[in-house]
């Protein structure tokens, strides 16, 4: 029972980082000037992968 638990909280945090580093990309792309992929990047990341993260 403890071997499931500390698995999920570990697919959770995988969840949680594959978020920030695509959202840190979005922002790094932006602040390059990026106008098509940082937005791309952004809503994939707050629409799709952080509410994901939320959820598990």
């Amino acid at each position: 029972m403890a071997d499931m638990e500390s698995g999920k909280k570990g697919t959770s945090a995988l969840k949680w980082g594959v978020a920030a580093v695509v959202l840190a990309a979005g922002y790094a792309d932006l602040a390059r000037g990026g106008a098509t992929v940082a937005p791309i990047l952004l809503v994939i990341g707050y629409g799709i992968l952080i509410p994901v993260a939320i959820v598990s």
